[in-house]
């Protein structure tokens, strides 16, 4: 298993990013989840085979229809306790 932490940066709040990734992240069958920064950046883990969290990764920039995405940064994580792929809430 292998997982990663993305940090999504542009016009990715406030036009459903979240609920697209974590739809994505659904399909592919992947663990982990995905939340709001105070900065307005978006944060990803996804865990699962390295060629399905890939192809995460290419489908974040995409995102829903009024989302743009100008960066990600992507670096190895620890893989998220749960099997699960959710949406975090955010605390503000």
């Amino acid at each position: 298993m292998t997982a990663k932490s993305f940090i999504v940066q542009g016009r990715v709040q406030g036009v459903g990013f979240r609920y697209f990734v974590m739809r994505e992240a659904q399909a592919l069958g992947l663990a982990g989840w995905v939340r709001n920064l105070p900065d307005g950046r978006v944060e990803v883990l996804a865990a699962g085979e390295a060629g399905l969290v890939d192809a995460l990764e290419g489908r974040l920039w995409h995102g829903p229809p009024h989302a743009r995405v100008t960066e990600i940064e992507g670096r190895d994580a620890e893989p998220p306790p749960t099997a699960e792929f959710r949406v975090l809430p955010t605390p503000w």
